[in-house]
């Protein structure tokens, strides 16, 4: 194994920037004529990971979207991220995981050791009761060679009202975050490479961060980018938001592909098609 941020690296320099999102929700089971349930979960997933092998390194699935079926629904979840990672494709697991002690320790054992059935390439984490928080999932990553998403600046515009709060010194609770990812990836950045502790910056938001003295660049964190197509980000604005930071954006696009669902070749093509505009 090697570490996550130069396995992303390696996907980045072979399929590009794209992240596919596996977001089967119950409006995206019934546009594809599928039921809303384990059966209906799992073909829309395992379609997504076919036609996302070999043409794009990265998949993200909403664990949300599987959890609401309870049992069976995170079997099939299961399921897609072994699929996926049999087809050599690096699994996201998007689920905004954050707590504090022995149970931080838990949600990092069950999604970054890839002995457990959730065993995923990187997680996405919630630092909001405090960056320390996420400390043992941070060394559950370096342990397990895997990587974290740490939440930063969101697209939601609600986000703003705690991410671009000040402190009394005027540092802003995003600027904060973004720096104590920085100092997680300290040993990989001056030896050259991506760090594996990301943060999630929205497509539409990216752009925040300059505007209040955020420092993307430092520390080459890998930048989740959610916001590409449905929410109205474009690869121009994208890459203008980002700017010195856009050779460390994963850009997501869920909603955009899986709506040419749900024929592979449909997918395949808005697939082909996201990728070609990000390059």
């Amino acid at each position: 194994m090697t570490t996550f941020g130069t396995r992303l690296e390696h996907a980045f320099n072979t399929f590009g920037q794209l992240c596919v999102g596996i977001d089967p929700h119950p409006d995206v089971l019934s546009d594809w004529g599928l039921p809303d349930d384990a059966r209906g979960l799992r073909e829309c997933g395992m379609r997504v990971v076919e036609a996302s092998a070999g043409r794009a390194g990265i998949v993200k699935p909403q664990v949300a979207c599987f959890e609401r079926h309870g049992v069976a629904g995170l079997q099939v979840l299961a399921e897609v991220i072994a699929a996926a990672k049999s087809a050599g494709l690096l699994v996201i697991a998007d689920a905004k995981r954050g707590d504090i002690g022995s149970t931080m320790e838990a949600y990092a054992e069950a999604w970054l050791n890839p002995q457990r059935d959730f065993g995923v390439d990187a997680l996405t984490v919630s630092p909001f009761l405090g960056f320390a928080t996420l400390q043992p999932a941070v060394q559950a990553a370096a342990q397990y060679e895997a990587g974290l998403f740490v939440l930063a600046l969101t697209s939601n515009a609600e986000g703003q009202q705690v991410q671009l709060a000040r402190d009394e010194d005027g540092q802003t609770v995003a600027g904060r975050i973004v720096r104590s990812v920085a100092a997680s990836n300290a040993a990989a950045a001056d030896q050259g490479k991506m760090g594996s502790i990301g943060l999630v910056v929205g497509a539409t938001t990216a752009h925040l961060a300059e505007q209040n003295g955020i420092d993307l660049v430092a520390g080459s964190p890998p930048l989740l980018a959610p916001g590409y197509g449905a929410q109205g980000a474009t690869a121009q604005s994208i890459r203008s938001g980002f700017g010195a930071a856009w050779g460390q954006v994963l850009v997501n696009s869920s909603r955009a592909i899986l709506a040419a669902g749900p024929e592979t070749h449909g997918l395949v093509s808005n697939i082909e098609q996201a990728r070609t505009d990000l390059q």
